[in-house]
């Protein structure tokens, strides 16, 4: 459906005010907005990458030599991604604007949730101090993360604290923001009870409830998944800085980024760290519904079950990633050729792992991967195939040697699109 808009719809967006809109309004309020822009930029790409893919659209100039042809789909591929690049960009600027008034109404929602529960559960066993201290405390987290959502509206309302510097959604700091609010909500039931307290005995058993005895559980949750979350910023930000990790920014954050990688796989580490911790979660908020009158008391069991979830998190962190290395330079042979060293103007196939980042599948991070022969800078040509690129890949690169390449031993390095350097790979190369 997308490319059968751009087919049809190209002439429409130089033409009238509707569309200088279509073109890629970024206001976020007209129908023609950044979202609209970004699909029509994308599918108009689609269309172009499947054409040259199967042959099509190319001038008469270069149609002659495969060399020269290549090089003119790359660059026209290039250009067209780096629009689609800044399409996207606009768009989540846009959306991230939006977000702050969405993550208000969320909350505000689970307020109202939480009186329905309250109301629901008080049939039959009436209404008492601990349901308008919880809702009450409801009120008061409600109004203070809608606070925060306003004064953060720029970068995501609520969620801008648990945003990372790569734009994506931090699994690690969820957690924490979770346990965080879940704690915190808490100690303000507790405060709503003791305020309504008539009685020294009442006051001194809800004071008793705060003591460390009663919350020990959930007091070591939560140090140690906030701890969790401050020493995963470092270990991630000393791997990229150490070149053991490469990180490539999103256009903008979304739910699946709790769950998966960059590249957008579901990641086992990530999934059972949420899926434990909600539960625990879940099971802390049903032992203060029971108990209003103490911290929940985590079970012992079930807390170190959330410690062994949190450590194997941290340890799928220290795993992942790494650096981009070179196993082998190879001369490109197509059917027919005879085998020969490697001289200026033929094509060398660079073997390997980890040229293609997560997360940089797109042509336009593609686009940037560069390759250095001798003192020469190559930019590696994209390849289209129907539906994606068969160069480069993150195994295979294949680059021409220029003219200006040296004969003699030169030394060959990737750059990648996180700016991730390789080893230096030696070739010769005769005239």
């Amino acid at each position: 459906m997308a490319v059968q808009e751009a087919r049809q719809g190209g002439g429409a967006d130089s033409a009238g005010p509707e569309g200088a809109h279509r073109g890629g309004c970024t206001c976020g309020d007209c129908p023609h907005g950044a979202r609209a822009g970004h699909r029509r930029a994308v599918a108009a790409f689609l269309l172009k990458r499947d054409e040259f893919a199967a042959g099509h659209g190319l001038p008469a100039a270069v149609a002659h030599s495969a060399s020269a042809s290549r090089q003119w789909v790359s660059e026209e591929l290039a250009q067209s991604a780096e629009l689609v690049a800044e399409r996207g960009r606009a768009e989540g600027e846009a959306w991230l604007t939006r977000l702050w008034w969405r993550t208000a109404r969320a909350v505000w929602a689970l307020a109202v949730l939480v009186l329905l529960v309250q109301a629901l559960t008080a049939i039959g066993a009436g209404w008492t101090n601990a349901r308008t201290a919880g809702l009450l405390a409801a009120l008061v987290v409600a109004g203070a993360l809608t606070a925060a959502s306003w004064f953060h509206r720029a970068r995501g309302g609520a969620l801008a604290p648990v945003i990372g510097e790569d734009n994506r959604l931090s699994t690690s700091r969820a957690v924490a923001g979770a346990w965080v609010l879940f704690v915190a909500y808490a100690v303000l039931v507790l405060a709503g009870r003791l305020a309504a307290a008539s009685g020294h005995g009442e006051r001194d058993a809800l004071i008793a409830g705060l003591e460390l005895a009663r919350g020990a559980g959930v007091v070591t949750v939560l140090a140690v998944v906030c701890g969790i979350a401050v020493l995963v910023r470092r270990v991630v930000g000393m791997r990229v800085l150490g070149q053991r990790l490469q990180k490539v920014r999103a256009d903008r954050p979304r739910a699946a980024d709790l769950l998966t990688d960059d590249s957008g796989r579901g990641s086992f580490a990530d999934l059972q760290y949420v899926v434990i911790s909600g539960v625990a979660l879940l099971f802390a908020a049903v032992r203060l519904a029971r108990r209003p009158d103490q911290l929940p008391d985590l079970p012992w069991g079930l807390a170190v079950v959330v410690l062994v979830s949190a450590a194997t998190y941290v340890a799928g962190k220290y795993a992942e990633g790494g650096r981009p290395v070179i196993l082998s330079v190879v001369r490109s042979r197509e059917a027919g050729d005879l085998d020969a060293p490697i001289r200026t103007g033929d094509d060398i196939e660079i073997r390997g792992a980890g040229f293609v980042p997560p997360g940089a599948q797109r042509a336009d991070r593609l686009s940037r991967m560069v390759v250095r022969i001798g003192a020469v800078h190559v930019h590696v040509p994209l390849v289209p195939v129907t539906g994606g690129f068969s160069n480069p890949t993150d195994a295979v690169l294949t680059v021409p040697v220029p003219a200006d390449v040296e004969p003699g031993r030169a030394d060959v390095q990737v750059v990648t699109a996180a700016g991730v350097e390789t080893n230096r790979y030696a070739i010769d190369v005769t005239d």
